[in-house]
Protein backbone atom coordinates (compact mmCIF):
# COMPACT_ATOMS: atom_id res chain seq x y z
CA UNK A 1 0.00 0.00 0.00
CA UNK A 2 1.28 3.46 -0.98
CA UNK A 3 0.80 5.72 2.04
CA UNK A 4 1.30 8.88 -0.01
CA UNK A 5 -2.02 10.37 -1.09
CA UNK A 6 -2.57 11.10 -4.76
CA UNK A 7 -3.24 14.65 -5.95
CA UNK A 8 -6.91 13.79 -6.37
CA UNK A 9 -7.18 12.32 -2.86
CA UNK A 10 -5.38 15.32 -1.38
CA UNK A 11 -7.76 17.68 -3.19
CA UNK A 12 -10.82 15.78 -1.96
CA UNK A 13 -9.48 15.85 1.59
CA UNK A 14 -8.86 19.60 1.38
CA UNK A 15 -12.33 20.16 -0.04
CA UNK A 16 -13.88 18.20 2.83
CA UNK A 17 -11.75 19.99 5.41
CA UNK A 18 -12.72 23.42 4.10
CA UNK A 19 -16.39 22.40 4.04
CA UNK A 20 -16.23 21.18 7.62
CA UNK A 21 -14.53 24.36 8.83
CA UNK A 22 -17.12 26.52 7.07
CA UNK A 23 -20.40 24.59 7.28
CA UNK A 24 -20.13 22.08 10.14
CA UNK A 25 -17.72 22.88 12.97
CA UNK A 26 -19.13 26.35 13.76
CA UNK A 27 -22.60 24.86 14.31
CA UNK A 28 -21.83 21.51 15.95
CA UNK A 29 -22.35 22.63 19.54
CA UNK A 30 -25.63 24.42 18.73
CA UNK A 31 -26.94 21.41 16.81
CA UNK A 32 -26.02 19.19 19.74
CA UNK A 33 -27.91 21.41 22.19
CA UNK A 34 -30.94 21.63 19.89
CA UNK A 35 -30.82 17.86 19.18
CA UNK A 36 -31.16 18.63 15.49
CA UNK A 37 -28.73 19.19 12.65
CA UNK A 38 -29.83 21.78 10.11
CA UNK A 39 -31.36 19.68 7.35
CA UNK A 40 -29.99 22.10 4.74
CA UNK A 41 -26.63 20.38 5.21
CA UNK A 42 -27.87 17.45 3.09
CA UNK A 43 -28.11 19.42 -0.14
CA UNK A 44 -24.69 20.96 0.54
CA UNK A 45 -23.18 17.50 1.00
CA UNK A 46 -24.80 16.39 -2.24
CA UNK A 47 -23.64 19.45 -4.18
CA UNK A 48 -20.01 18.68 -3.36
CA UNK A 49 -20.40 15.03 -4.40
CA UNK A 50 -19.88 13.67 -0.89
CA UNK A 51 -23.11 11.65 -1.04
CA UNK A 52 -22.06 9.94 -4.27
CA UNK A 53 -18.43 8.95 -3.62
CA UNK A 54 -17.50 5.56 -5.16
CA UNK A 55 -20.89 5.32 -6.92
CA UNK A 56 -20.49 5.15 -10.73
CA UNK A 57 -21.05 8.44 -12.52
CA UNK A 58 -23.57 6.83 -14.88
CA UNK A 59 -25.94 6.56 -11.91
CA UNK A 60 -25.36 10.10 -10.68
CA UNK A 61 -22.42 9.29 -8.42
CA UNK A 62 -19.16 11.17 -8.19
CA UNK A 63 -16.90 8.12 -8.58
CA UNK A 64 -13.60 8.13 -6.75
CA UNK A 65 -11.99 5.42 -4.66
CA UNK A 66 -12.68 4.18 -1.15
CA UNK A 67 -9.67 5.91 0.34
CA UNK A 68 -11.07 9.25 -0.83
CA UNK A 69 -14.37 8.24 0.77
CA UNK A 70 -12.56 7.41 4.02
CA UNK A 71 -10.78 10.78 3.95
CA UNK A 72 -14.07 12.65 3.55
CA UNK A 73 -15.69 10.59 6.28
CA UNK A 74 -12.76 11.32 8.61
CA UNK A 75 -13.09 15.06 8.05
CA UNK A 76 -16.85 14.96 8.65
CA UNK A 77 -16.22 12.97 11.85
CA UNK A 78 -13.74 15.61 12.94
CA UNK A 79 -16.38 18.29 12.53
CA UNK A 80 -19.48 16.55 13.88
CA UNK A 81 -20.17 12.82 14.09
CA UNK A 82 -23.89 13.52 13.66
CA UNK A 83 -23.21 14.88 10.16
CA UNK A 84 -20.79 12.06 9.40
CA UNK A 85 -23.57 9.60 10.21
CA UNK A 86 -25.82 11.08 7.54
CA UNK A 87 -23.25 10.23 4.86
CA UNK A 88 -22.15 6.91 6.34
CA UNK A 89 -25.71 5.59 6.31
CA UNK A 90 -27.28 7.14 3.21
CA UNK A 91 -24.22 6.56 1.04
CA UNK A 92 -22.21 3.90 2.86
CA UNK A 93 -25.02 1.54 3.83
CA UNK A 94 -27.80 2.33 1.35
CA UNK A 95 -26.55 3.81 -1.94
CA UNK A 96 -23.50 1.55 -2.14
CA UNK A 97 -25.70 -1.47 -1.44
CA UNK A 98 -28.17 -0.49 -4.15
CA UNK A 99 -25.21 -0.09 -6.53
CA UNK A 100 -23.92 -3.55 -5.60
CA UNK A 101 -27.16 -5.52 -5.39
CA UNK A 102 -29.81 -3.54 -7.26
CA UNK A 103 -31.24 -4.24 -10.68
CA UNK A 104 -31.04 -1.60 -13.39
CA UNK A 105 -34.43 -0.08 -12.56
CA UNK A 106 -33.60 0.17 -8.84
CA UNK A 107 -30.29 1.85 -9.61
CA UNK A 108 -31.88 4.33 -12.00
CA UNK A 109 -34.71 5.07 -9.58
CA UNK A 110 -32.75 5.64 -6.39
CA UNK A 111 -29.06 6.31 -6.98
CA UNK A 112 -29.26 9.71 -8.73
CA UNK A 113 -31.51 11.05 -5.97
CA UNK A 114 -29.42 9.60 -3.15
CA UNK A 115 -26.16 10.88 -4.63
CA UNK A 116 -27.47 14.42 -5.19
CA UNK A 117 -28.97 14.78 -1.72
CA UNK A 118 -32.46 15.04 -3.18
CA UNK A 119 -33.22 11.88 -1.20
CA UNK A 120 -31.74 10.20 1.87
CA UNK A 121 -31.66 6.54 2.80
CA UNK A 122 -31.78 4.71 6.11
CA UNK A 123 -30.80 1.15 7.02
CA UNK A 124 -33.62 -0.80 8.67
CA UNK A 125 -31.95 -3.79 10.31
CA UNK A 126 -31.93 -3.34 14.10
CA UNK A 127 -35.14 -4.18 15.99
CA UNK A 128 -36.24 -3.59 19.58
CA UNK A 129 -35.44 -7.23 20.42
CA UNK A 130 -32.66 -8.01 17.94
CA UNK A 131 -29.49 -5.94 17.83
CA UNK A 132 -26.42 -8.13 17.54
CA UNK A 133 -28.65 -11.15 16.78
CA UNK A 134 -29.75 -9.71 13.44
CA UNK A 135 -30.31 -13.13 11.88
CA UNK A 136 -33.31 -13.65 14.15
CA UNK A 137 -35.19 -10.47 13.31
CA UNK A 138 -38.96 -10.72 13.50
CA UNK A 139 -40.23 -8.14 10.99
CA UNK A 140 -42.09 -10.20 8.42
CA UNK A 141 -42.80 -9.75 4.70
CA UNK A 142 -45.55 -11.97 3.28
CA UNK A 143 -45.83 -12.48 -0.48
CA UNK A 144 -49.31 -11.80 -1.84
CA UNK A 145 -49.34 -12.04 -5.61
CA UNK A 146 -47.17 -9.29 -7.02
CA UNK A 147 -46.77 -7.52 -3.66
CA UNK A 148 -45.29 -8.06 -0.20
CA UNK A 149 -47.10 -7.10 2.99
CA UNK A 150 -44.62 -6.05 5.69
CA UNK A 151 -45.31 -5.89 9.43
CA UNK A 152 -42.87 -5.21 12.26
CA UNK A 153 -40.71 -2.52 13.82
CA UNK A 154 -37.15 -1.20 13.70
CA UNK A 155 -35.19 0.68 16.36
CA UNK A 156 -32.23 3.13 16.50
CA UNK A 157 -32.43 3.89 12.79
CA UNK A 158 -30.07 6.70 11.73
CA UNK A 159 -31.72 9.14 9.28
CA UNK A 160 -34.98 7.42 10.20
CA UNK A 161 -37.22 10.49 10.18
CA UNK A 162 -35.39 12.18 7.31
CA UNK A 163 -35.10 9.25 4.92
CA UNK A 164 -36.99 8.91 1.65
CA UNK A 165 -36.21 5.21 1.28
CA UNK A 166 -35.66 2.48 3.84
CA UNK A 167 -33.34 -0.40 3.03
CA UNK A 168 -35.44 -2.78 5.11
CA UNK A 169 -34.71 -6.32 6.21
CA UNK A 170 -37.61 -8.68 6.89
CA UNK A 171 -38.28 -12.37 7.24
CA UNK A 172 -39.78 -14.11 4.20
CA UNK A 173 -40.85 -17.73 3.93
CA UNK A 174 -40.30 -20.29 6.65
CA UNK A 175 -36.53 -20.75 6.70
CA UNK A 176 -35.03 -20.20 10.17
CA UNK A 177 -32.32 -17.73 11.13
CA UNK A 178 -30.48 -15.70 8.53
CA UNK A 179 -31.61 -17.97 5.67
CA UNK A 180 -35.13 -16.54 5.91
CA UNK A 181 -34.19 -12.83 5.66
CA UNK A 182 -34.78 -10.70 2.55
CA UNK A 183 -33.97 -7.07 1.71
CA UNK A 184 -36.43 -4.49 0.38
CA UNK A 185 -36.34 -0.88 -0.80
CA UNK A 186 -39.35 0.64 0.92
CA UNK A 187 -40.38 4.25 0.18
CA UNK A 188 -40.59 6.06 3.49
CA UNK A 189 -43.97 7.60 2.62
CA UNK A 190 -45.58 4.17 2.19
CA UNK A 191 -49.01 3.93 3.89
CA UNK A 192 -48.70 2.09 7.19
CA UNK A 193 -45.10 3.18 7.84
CA UNK A 194 -44.81 5.51 10.83
CA UNK A 195 -41.64 7.05 12.28
CA UNK A 196 -40.88 8.41 15.73
CA UNK A 197 -37.70 10.35 16.44
CA UNK A 198 -35.76 9.27 19.53
CA UNK A 199 -34.68 12.13 21.78
CA UNK A 200 -32.56 12.21 24.92
CA UNK A 201 -29.61 10.31 23.46
CA UNK A 202 -26.26 10.46 25.26
CA UNK A 203 -24.41 11.41 22.08
CA UNK A 204 -25.04 12.03 18.38
CA UNK A 205 -27.82 14.24 19.65
CA UNK A 206 -28.12 16.19 16.42
CA UNK A 207 -28.68 13.04 14.38
CA UNK A 208 -32.19 12.00 13.36
CA UNK A 209 -32.43 8.60 15.07
CA UNK A 210 -35.81 6.92 14.93
CA UNK A 211 -38.09 4.01 15.62
CA UNK A 212 -39.95 2.71 12.56
CA UNK A 213 -43.24 0.85 12.80
CA UNK A 214 -44.62 -1.03 9.79
CA UNK A 215 -48.30 -1.94 9.92
CA UNK A 216 -49.30 -3.87 6.79
CA UNK A 217 -47.01 -1.85 4.54
CA UNK A 218 -47.41 -3.03 0.97
CA UNK A 219 -44.62 -2.85 -1.59
CA UNK A 220 -44.39 -4.33 -5.08
CA UNK A 221 -42.32 -7.46 -5.61
CA UNK A 222 -39.92 -5.24 -7.57
CA UNK A 223 -38.93 -3.65 -4.24
CA UNK A 224 -37.00 -6.83 -3.37
CA UNK A 225 -33.27 -6.04 -3.38
CA UNK A 226 -31.30 -9.08 -4.40
CA UNK A 227 -32.77 -12.61 -4.37
CA UNK A 228 -35.40 -13.56 -1.80
CA UNK A 229 -33.75 -15.18 1.22
CA UNK A 230 -30.40 -13.45 0.59
CA UNK A 231 -31.10 -10.40 2.72
CA UNK A 232 -28.64 -11.37 5.42
CA UNK A 233 -25.86 -11.49 2.82
CA UNK A 234 -26.96 -8.06 1.60
CA UNK A 235 -26.84 -6.73 5.16
CA UNK A 236 -23.46 -8.22 6.01
CA UNK A 237 -21.86 -6.94 2.79
CA UNK A 238 -23.18 -3.47 3.58
CA UNK A 239 -21.96 -3.59 7.17
CA UNK A 240 -18.47 -4.76 6.20
CA UNK A 241 -17.94 -1.57 4.22
CA UNK A 242 -19.93 0.40 6.77
CA UNK A 243 -17.45 -0.57 9.47
CA UNK A 244 -14.71 1.10 7.45
CA UNK A 245 -16.83 4.25 7.38
CA UNK A 246 -17.40 4.16 11.14
CA UNK A 247 -13.68 3.61 11.68
CA UNK A 248 -12.85 6.61 9.50
CA UNK A 249 -15.34 8.74 11.42
CA UNK A 250 -13.73 7.62 14.66
CA UNK A 251 -10.33 8.69 13.32
CA UNK A 252 -11.80 12.12 12.67
CA UNK A 253 -13.31 12.29 16.15
CA UNK A 254 -9.99 11.25 17.70
CA UNK A 255 -8.20 13.87 15.61
CA UNK A 256 -10.65 16.48 16.92
CA UNK A 257 -9.80 15.34 20.46
CA UNK A 258 -6.10 15.77 19.71
CA UNK A 259 -6.67 19.22 18.22
CA UNK A 260 -8.74 20.30 21.23
CA UNK A 261 -6.23 18.96 23.75
CA UNK A 262 -3.31 20.70 22.03
CA UNK A 263 -5.17 23.98 21.75
CA UNK A 264 -6.15 23.99 25.40
CA UNK A 265 -2.83 22.71 26.78
CA UNK A 266 -0.81 25.37 24.99
CA UNK A 267 -3.04 28.20 26.31
CA UNK A 268 -4.08 27.13 29.81
CA UNK A 269 -1.67 28.22 32.56
CA UNK A 270 -1.15 26.50 35.91
CA UNK A 271 1.80 26.79 38.29
CA UNK A 272 3.17 29.72 36.31
CA UNK A 273 3.35 28.12 32.86
CA UNK A 274 1.11 26.46 30.28
CA UNK A 275 0.04 22.98 31.19
CA UNK A 276 1.69 21.69 27.99
CA UNK A 277 4.96 21.99 29.91
CA UNK A 278 3.89 19.30 32.38
CA UNK A 279 5.05 15.79 31.57
CA UNK A 280 1.82 14.01 32.51
CA UNK A 281 -0.19 16.32 30.27
CA UNK A 282 2.24 15.55 27.45
CA UNK A 283 1.69 11.86 28.17
CA UNK A 284 -2.07 12.27 27.68
CA UNK A 285 -1.48 14.12 24.41
CA UNK A 286 1.04 11.54 23.20
CA UNK A 287 -1.41 8.71 23.91
CA UNK A 288 -4.06 10.48 21.84
CA UNK A 289 -1.65 11.02 18.94
CA UNK A 290 -0.56 7.36 18.85
CA UNK A 291 -4.18 6.18 18.84
CA UNK A 292 -5.02 8.58 15.99
CA UNK A 293 -2.16 7.37 13.81
CA UNK A 294 -2.81 3.68 14.47
CA UNK A 295 -6.55 3.97 13.82
CA UNK A 296 -5.92 5.92 10.62
CA UNK A 297 -3.52 3.33 9.23
CA UNK A 298 -5.87 0.44 10.02
CA UNK A 299 -8.68 2.30 8.25
CA UNK A 300 -6.60 3.16 5.21
CA UNK A 301 -5.63 -0.50 4.93
CA UNK A 302 -9.30 -1.46 4.60
CA UNK A 303 -9.89 1.18 1.93
CA UNK A 304 -6.85 -0.07 0.00
CA UNK A 305 -8.09 -3.67 0.14
CA UNK A 306 -11.55 -2.67 -1.09
CA UNK A 307 -10.10 -0.66 -3.97
CA UNK A 308 -7.89 -3.59 -5.00
CA UNK A 309 -10.79 -6.03 -4.88
CA UNK A 310 -9.25 -8.03 -2.06
CA UNK A 311 -11.09 -9.62 0.92
CA UNK A 312 -11.48 -7.00 3.64
CA UNK A 313 -14.21 -8.04 6.11
CA UNK A 314 -11.86 -9.11 8.92
CA UNK A 315 -9.67 -6.05 8.44
CA UNK A 316 -12.79 -3.85 8.54
CA UNK A 317 -13.78 -5.40 11.87
CA UNK A 318 -10.24 -4.84 13.15
CA UNK A 319 -10.29 -1.18 12.11
CA UNK A 320 -13.75 -0.61 13.54
CA UNK A 321 -12.88 -2.29 16.84
CA UNK A 322 -9.64 -0.40 17.35
CA UNK A 323 -10.78 2.99 16.06
CA UNK A 324 -14.03 3.04 18.06
CA UNK A 325 -12.33 2.07 21.31
CA UNK A 326 -9.50 4.51 20.54
CA UNK A 327 -12.00 7.32 19.96
CA UNK A 328 -13.38 6.79 23.46
CA UNK A 329 -9.87 6.81 24.93
CA UNK A 330 -8.86 9.91 22.98
CA UNK A 331 -11.96 11.86 23.94
CA UNK A 332 -11.52 10.83 27.58
CA UNK A 333 -7.89 11.94 27.57
CA UNK A 334 -8.82 15.24 25.93
CA UNK A 335 -11.39 15.83 28.66
CA UNK A 336 -8.73 15.06 31.27
CA UNK A 337 -6.43 17.66 29.72
CA UNK A 338 -9.23 20.21 29.98
CA UNK A 339 -9.86 19.40 33.64
CA UNK A 340 -13.14 20.83 34.94
CA UNK A 341 -13.65 22.86 31.77
CA UNK A 342 -13.90 19.64 29.81
CA UNK A 343 -17.12 18.91 31.66
CA UNK A 344 -19.05 21.87 30.25
CA UNK A 345 -20.15 22.28 26.65
CA UNK A 346 -18.34 25.56 26.17
CA UNK A 347 -15.46 23.26 25.21
CA UNK A 348 -15.70 20.34 22.74
CA UNK A 349 -14.24 17.52 24.87
CA UNK A 350 -17.51 16.51 26.52
CA UNK A 351 -19.40 16.27 23.24
CA UNK A 352 -16.57 14.27 21.70
CA UNK A 353 -16.73 11.75 24.54
CA UNK A 354 -20.50 11.44 24.31
CA UNK A 355 -20.39 11.00 20.54
CA UNK A 356 -17.53 8.50 20.74
CA UNK A 357 -19.25 6.16 23.15
CA UNK A 358 -21.86 4.89 20.71
CA UNK A 359 -19.20 3.97 18.15
CA UNK A 360 -18.40 0.86 20.18
CA UNK A 361 -22.06 -0.18 19.95
CA UNK A 362 -23.52 0.34 16.50
CA UNK A 363 -22.74 -1.45 13.23
CA UNK A 364 -21.56 -4.30 15.41
CA UNK A 365 -20.49 -3.94 19.02
CA UNK A 366 -16.84 -4.29 20.01
CA UNK A 367 -17.70 -7.77 21.27
CA UNK A 368 -19.16 -8.75 17.90
CA UNK A 369 -16.02 -7.45 16.16
CA UNK A 370 -13.90 -9.64 18.43
CA UNK A 371 -16.02 -12.66 17.55
CA UNK A 372 -15.65 -11.90 13.83
CA UNK A 373 -11.87 -11.55 14.19
CA UNK A 374 -11.60 -14.65 16.39
CA UNK A 375 -13.60 -16.76 13.96
CA UNK A 376 -11.40 -15.59 11.05
CA UNK A 377 -8.26 -16.51 12.96
CA UNK A 378 -9.38 -19.87 14.36
CA UNK A 379 -11.95 -21.01 11.85
CA UNK A 380 -14.30 -21.68 14.78
CA UNK A 381 -17.61 -19.87 15.23
CA UNK A 382 -18.20 -18.79 18.81
CA UNK A 383 -21.85 -17.95 18.26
Amino acid sequence: MNLELSEEQTAVRRLARDFVEREVAPHAAAWDRAESVDRGIVKKLGALGFLGLTVPEEYGGSGGDHLAYALVTEELGRGDSAVRGIVSVSLGLVAKTVAAWGDEDQKRTWLPRLCSGEALGCFGLTEPGTGSDAGNLTTRAVREGDTYRITGSKMFITNGTWADVVLLFARTGGAPGHRGVSAFLVPADSPGLTRREIHGKLGLRGQATAELVLDDVRVPASALLGPEGKGFSVAMSALAKGRMSVAAGCVGLAQAALDAALSYATRREQFGRTIAHHQLVQELIADIAVDVDAARMLTWRVADLVDRGRPFATEASTAKLFASEAAVRCAGNALQVHGGYGYIDEYPAGKLLRDARVMTLYEGTSQIQKLVIGRALTGISAF
